[in-house]
């Protein structure tokens, strides 16, 4: 097997890292039974019963745009922050509002005219307090995308910038609640390329991983945001169920009706191309620890989907049959 080829870019989404430290978390809390009453709608600029005003940062994410047409069908105000609103793609019955996280002053017309809460998803870029601060001048209520995250001591600077965003926000006076996703399925299309030759080259085949279909995500973010009683909640989501990387290719596979072998990387090899594709060695090395991990202890599983939405989190191979149009 010749490992001179490069390994495709696979990033988990959102997880950059702060202070040059690069470690995987694995700690943090479903957050179950934790939240109160909020009283959304109760409070300044009520839009009515069943009704909520809500601005979707993030609405062109690979989560937040499910947010949005959830949020549409539903029958709620939806105003989804864009850069450009002319080129936005959007449900019918949407608005489309301009503004840019690094500009926060930028968020005031968003956030305007009654918005009771808002759907957060920060991008990676420098952390702006005053979006928070913004936010809380007018919402009610934030549901904001994080991931497998420990909370951060007051006086404890941040290993990644979901750790300080989520501080903020607990300091904020905002009803908030974290939705603490563990990888995204959505990772593996980093494979597409080597799915279309029939052959995945990649480390730790026996890595046993629980990727969550975004899907899953939007819908639990998506009650948080229009029901009460999620207030305080850390819900860390998940897949339901944990598989091997080698088996996820085979699934991918037999979900598009071909063969797709598994080669197993060297981790040396593995080191050298994803440091050339990510440009972060120190990040490369944790996410290698974190896969070398899954091999004696499979990534946590928990049934926070299902106790929030009253259903099993969706599949890994119904996450294949929604994408097999990317893998083709």
């Amino acid at each position: 097997m010749s490992t001179s080829r490069a390994l495709p870019v696979l990033r988990t989404p959102g997880l950059r890292v702060a202070n040059g430290a690069a470690q995987r978390l694995l700690a943090g809390r479903t957050g179950l039974g934790s939240a109160r009453t909020s009283g959304i709608g109760r409070g300044r600029g009520g839009v009515g019963p069943g009704m909520t005003k809500i601005l979707v940062i993030g609405a062109n994410g690979s989560v937040g745009r499910h947010v949005v047409a959830s949020l549409a069908e539903g029958g709620h105000e939806v105003r989804a922050l864009v850069r450009n609103a002319a080129e936005a793609a959007l449900p019918v019955g949407v608005e489309a509002v301009e503004g840019d996280l690094a500009a926060p002053e930028s968020l005031a017309a968003g956030l305007s005219g009654g918005v009771q809460a808002v759907y957060l998803m920060w991008p990676g870029i420098p952390v702006r307090p005053r979006v928070v601060e913004l936010i809380a001048e007018h919402a009610e209520r934030v549901v904001y995308l994080s991931t497998d995250v420990p909370d951060l001591a007051d006086d404890e600077p941040p290993v990644i910038f979901h750790q300080e965003i989520e501080r903020l926000i607990r300091r904020s006076g905002l009803a908030w609640t974290f939705v603490r996703a563990i990888d995204f399925a959505g990772n593996v299309l980093g494979w597409a390329g080597q799915v279309r030759e029939g052959l995945v080259r990649w480390p730790y085949g026996q890595a046993r991983r629980s990727l969550i279909h975004e899907r899953d995500i939007a819908d639990v973010a998506v009650r948080a945001l229009i029901e009460d009683g999620h207030e305080g909640a850390k819900y860390l989501v998940t897949g339901p169920e944990s598989i091997a990387h080698a088996d996820l290719a085979r699934i991918i596979g037999e979900e598009l009706g071909t063969e797709v072998r598994w080669a197993e990387l060297a981790p040396e090899t593995a080191r050298e191309q994803l440091t050339a594709a990510w440009g972060n060695a120190a990040f490369v090395e944790s996410r290698l620890r974190a896969w070398e991990s899954f091999t004696r202890e499979p990534e946590r599983v928990t049934d926070t989907v299902e106790q929030v939405l009253g259903r099993p989190a969706r599949t890994f191979r119904s996450w294949v049959r929604d994408h097999a149009a990317d893998f083709r």
